[in-house]
């Protein structure tokens, strides 16, 4: 392409899903200026961040939101095959970035750790062996492992067993091929490869403030300068908005018809982590369980090892309160900013339909330290007041939109992809288990907003995915090539033996 159709890109926020999408542009057309701008003073600190975000390498191997009990009683798992080829499709990227040396040191941010799920009662451990069965069936899920039986979950995660009766009814199942990704890590190492791009300019401490399109369709974005107090105009052939809770204020100040009826209810997580290293030493893998009846997905529980920082460290979680701000360094402003005459049916329809989420918010609000460890205590009996401590985790926001099938006021969980007519404007809204499928998002909007040039960038988004436009749920031997490829190019070391 020569310079004269260089084009430029306004990329607002410097999360995963904003770095993974600008990572992937500047290898496709690297002529075209990326004009990055994050309002706080480094990428990566607000849901994107290791101790913000509320799960780590969602895979659908432990989740067991992701593999619903039908009316028939039959098991349906073709979420979880959607979710674990999307997770795949992510690792091939990252190994990708990691191959041509973007990106260095996977070990920094991607970690081999076993995923497992934990039910106790009757019904829920007859779910847990209905849907191992189900999911043993499938080539993507075929070593799965299940048991029943204390003596065997005590060598799965002895800690939790400490406690626990043999006479409990209880259940677990197992993947050992899962991992723990530090998604803060990986979002800093994906900028740091993006500053150095020739045609990049990334700023931190800059806040986009309002939005313009002229007559020849391209925007003037006005960009603060929050340090100085100035402001300055960049002219941008296409705007890109990666900005977390921030999405929605910023796709309203466009003014664009796919801004209107939409709306958003913050969510601040809030975690148990542990202090104690003894504690922490025993414990090794991650573990949900089912989320209590009447909630929303999002209240899962789970004790989860994680690598922060280059340690291990062990949180349960994540329990809920609701506030106004859009983003952890946000204004309490944020939720009554965005009321508008056009969506103020959209949120009140919502708020009508959803009053068990809103109920289990003020509950999770008024719920002390005590409560939290409480819950903890259903995972691990032995849980000890002393050894953990209560933090605030990120701000989630979940988009609430009118659609034909639901209505007006559907809550809608997940990431959602909203462009304008003319596909100069994209917007990221939503939530999980969007960093752990950033890659095939960023994919859906290069699919969805630049098909003229399908034809150009095929060869190479095959170069960094390669099983792009073909399937890993339908392709077996595909799928186990990929995953052996991706284990070497990112050192997780779980297929060497297994040829």
């Amino acid at each position: 392409m020569n310079k004269q159709e260089s084009k430029t890109v306004v990329v607002i926020g410097a999360g995963v899903l904003s770095t993974t999408f600008s990572s992937m542009l500047k290898e496709l057309e690297p002529s075209w200026n990326i004009k990055l701008y994050e309002r706080l003073d480094r990428p990566g600190l607000e849901s994107s961040n290791e101790r913000h975000n509320a799960g780590t390498g969602h895979a659908a191997l432990c989740e067991l939101n992701y593999t619903v009990k039908q009316p028939d009683g039959s098991i349906n798992i073709e979420t979880a095959k959607e979710i674990n080829e999307q997770f795949e499709i992510s690792k091939q990227f990252w190994g990708h970035l990691v191959k041509s040396k973007n990106i260095s040191d996977p070990k920094d941010f991607i970690q081999p750790l076993p995923h497992i799920s934990f039910v106790r009662g009757k019904n829920n451990v007859q779910f847990l062996k209905d849907r191992y069965h189900v999911m043993k069936e499938s080539p993507m899920f075929d070593n799965i492992e299940f048991t029943e039986d204390i003596e065997e979950m005590r060598k799965w995660i002895p800690l939790m067993m400490q406690g626990h009766s043999p006479s409990d009814i209880m259940a677990a199942s197992k993947i050992n091929e899962g991992t723990d990704v530090n998604f803060g890590e990986l979002t800093r190492k994906m900028a740091q490869n993006i500053e150095q791009h020739p045609n990049a300019d990334v700023q931190y401490n800059h806040e986009v403030i309002d939005f313009n399109q002229r007559q020849d369709g391209k925007w003037e974005v006005k960009v603060r300068q929050l340090n100085s107090g100035g402001v300055q105009t960049e002219i941008a052939d296409y705007v890109f908005i990666g900005a977390g809770g921030g999405a929605i204020p910023l796709l309203q100040k466009t003014g664009i018809p796919e801004s209107k009826n939409l709306g958003g209810f913050p969510i601040t997580g809030q975690f148990l982590i542990c202090t104690n290293p003894d504690i922490i030493a025993q414990h090794d893998a991650k573990v949900y369980g089912k989320e209590p009846h009447g909630t929303p997905p999002m209240t899962v529980p789970h004790l989860d090892t994680r690598y922060i920082d280059g340690e291990r460290t062990l949180l349960f979680g994540p329990f809920a309160s609701i506030g106004p701000k859009f983003l952890k360094n946000g204004s309490n402003l944020d939720l009554f900013k965005s009321v508008k005459p056009y969506n103020i049916a959209t949120l009140l329809s919502s708020a009508v339909k959803n009053l068990p989420l809103i109920k289990y918010s003020i509950d999770q609000i008024l719920m002390t330290k005590e409560g939290c460890m409480n819950h903890l205590r259903t995972f691990y009996p032995e849980a000890r007041d002393e050894d953990w401590e209560l933090y605030t985790a990120g701000k989630r926001v979940q988009v609430i939109k009118d659609t034909p099938e639901y209505g007006k006021g559907f809550i809608q969980f997940g990431t959602e992809v909203v462009n304008s007519k003319d596909h100069t404007v994209i917007a990221l809204l939503g939530e999980s288990p969007g960093a752990s499928t950033s890659v095939s998002v960023a994919l859906e909007v290069l699919e969805k907003n630049f098909p003229e040039y399908e034809s150009e960038w095929t060869s190479k988004i095959k170069e960094m995915i390669p099983s792009y436009g073909q399937s890993l749920i339908d392709d077996t031997e595909l799928m186990k090539k990929i995953r052996q490829q991706t284990s070497k190019d990112l050192e997780l070391n779980y297929y060497q033996n297994n040829k």
